[in-house]
């Protein structure tokens, strides 16, 4: 899971109308670039996000009706098999789904399963426990000695659970000389806190749930960690993780604080202040995990415009197909329809690979399409290509990732998540000029948003990758006021069924971006040198 970026653009109800169309373009790209509209964007979107598609959650008839509508469309924009002569990879995966039926014990009290808290494991194994475990809090469970902190320094956790805060102390400071200041860093996320609780030896792992640090309300933890969750299957079976990993609120945490003798408040003070734990006195606790296991096949989808004079050398343009699917058990509206997350982004693909394919003549270099799988499950998809690349790193000249385009009108700025990692932001900056607009920063920098999107594997494979989208500045005054209206409409559905498609949306600004992914993608086809990364940046190439 990820943190989207925030609702910044939306058009649909204004279609082709609302789109201003380019008229400095050079002249066999014009036409291409124009080619781009709300209609088609609209028609996407309304599909993969129909009831009849069940929230597209892996290896579901969601995921079968959405790969054929990705070949169908993309076998007729005349793109081949990126994978060999198939348009897919197989992405072997493992699902485990703990039982609901289940209380985390501590302190002589029992706490309900999404309602005090959400618990499962990473373990492929139908049970896991904790009993009688020590609680100790280790602030942020950081562990990082390029920033001199370690949270766990002359600590033993082995047999005990840790118990956390999310994201990291430059949140909690807002000094920029702390990690980064409130741009949350990888330490920050719930997936580096887990991984560090294991590497420590835990037994158990327990995140204190925020809303402001964690970016996102109570709710999303509770819809997208309960269910089936999906990982990869190892053959050690993830017995290198702790038992137990999961969430509580902050309601819950202030009373164990207060039980063990200390105040959370004051706790999270100290642990902003510098590397910190303290032993929450006689607490332990006690919860038995029951999960179903089963394997699958999902798939990532791959395709192919061969370029014209280096086709061994690619950009990919990523989004994730995937959302949260059907939960039976659910009242009322029982499918994560998943429109704006991401059926936009897995339309706005096909829009920009139509943009390719309407170009008089083919680019340099080649242009590949990757939908990848399990996103919502901690980026799965795009770790397992990444592991598994179809086309190299050292073939792969840059990644551009579409995940939940702008729904609120056209914007006079373009927002970069992670801006000023590569040489992608200026190559950005040239295309936004010709619509009038600029480069502005990361809208949500404490949410960690570079490290949340398939992007993050490309970067890791040194492949300098671009997140952008969205603006924060209306282009005009009715433009401003649709944004307040429709923003209170969305408020709430990030993970929620209510993240379905709605008529009244205004796609301009959705394609305005799109507009501006497919220029710098063909730009950087066209261009002698590759994007680089800048040299401040944490992600580099193999030499």
């Amino acid at each position: 899971m990820k943190l989207k970026l925030a609702l910044s653009a939306l058009s649909v109800a204004v279609l082709a109308g609302c789109m201003a169309t380019q008229t400095n373009q050079p002249g066999d790209v014009t036409a291409a670039y124009n080619s781009i509209n709300a209609e088609q964007l609209t028609t996407h979107i309304k599909t993969l996000a129909s009831d009849e598609f069940g929230g597209r959650a892996p290896s579901t008839k969601g995921e079968e009706l959405t790969l054929a509508y990705l070949k169908k469309h993309f076998t007729e924009l005349g793109f081949q098999p990126g994978n060999g002569d198939s348009f897919f990879q197989e992405v072997p995966l493992v699902s485990i789904e703990a039982d609901s039926n289940m209380t985390l014990s501590i302190g002589g009290k029992d706490y309900e399963y999404k309602k005090d808290m959400v618990m499962g494991t990473g373990r492929i194994s139908k049970l896991e426990s904790i009993k009688d475990s020590e609680l100790v809090f280790v602030g942020y469970g950081v562990n990082a000695p390029e920033y001199g902190w370690n949270d766990y320094e002359g600590l033993d956790v082995r047999g005990k659970t840790v118990v956390m805060l999310v994201n990291d102390p430059g949140f909690a400071r807002k000094d920029p000389a702390l990690f980064t200041g409130e741009a949350m860093t990888y330490y920050g996320r719930w997936t580096y806190k887990y991984e560090e609780a294991s590497r420590q030896g835990a037994a158990g792992a327990i995140i204190v749930h925020e809303t402001a640090p964690a970016s996102y309300p109570w709710s999303v933890v509770e819809n997208s960690w309960s269910g089936p969750q999906f990982g990869f299957q190892k053959e050690n079976n993830n017995m290198d993780r702790v038992a137990v990993e999961g969430w509580v609120t902050s309601d819950v945490a202030k009373e164990l604080f207060a039980k063990a003798g200390l105040d959370f408040a004051e706790a999270k003070e100290k642990a902003a202040a510098g590397a910190y734990h303290v032993d929450m006195g006689d607490l332990s606790a006690s919860v038995t995990v029951k999960s179903k296991i089963s394997t699958s096949t999902s798939y990532n989808f791959i395709a192919t415009l061969p370029g014209a004079k280096h086709s061994d050398e690619h950009i990919i343009y990523s989004a994730h197909w995937d959302h949260l699917g059907t939960d039976p058990n659910r009242k009322g509206d029982k499918i994560y329809n998943g429109a704006h997350d991401n059926a936009t982004g897995t339309g706005g693909m096909i829009e920009v690979a139509e943009a390719f394919s309407k170009l008089p003549v083919k680019p340099d270099r080649s242009i590949t399409f990757l939908a990848v799988t399990a996103e919502e499950q901690g980026l799965l998809g795009s770790k397992f290509y990444a592991a598994n690349p179809v086309i190299p790193a050292d073939k792969t000249v840059a990644n551009i990732n579409m995940d939940s385009l702008n729904l609120l009108g056209k914007v006079k700025d373009i927002s970069v998540v992670g801006i000023g990692k590569s040489s992608l932001d200026e190559m950005l900056e040239t295309a936004a000029k010709a619509q009038d607009r600029v480069v502005s920063g990361d809208p949500r920098p404490a949410a960690g948003g570079y490290y949340r999107s398939d992007h993050f594997a490309f970067a890791n494979m040194g492949v300098p990758a671009m997140y952008a989208g969205g603006g924060t500045e209306a282009r005009d005054e009715a433009t401003e006021q649709y944004r307040k209206r429709m923003s209170l409409v969305l408020r709430g559905c990030y993970h929620q069924p209510c993240d379905r498609y709605r008529e009244e949306w205004d796609l301009s600004g959705a394609v305005q971006d799109l507009q501006l992914f497919f220029q710098v993608g063909y730009d950087i086809s066209q261009q002698s040198e590759w994007p680089t990364w800048k040299a401040t940046s944490e992600f580099q190439r193999n030499k």
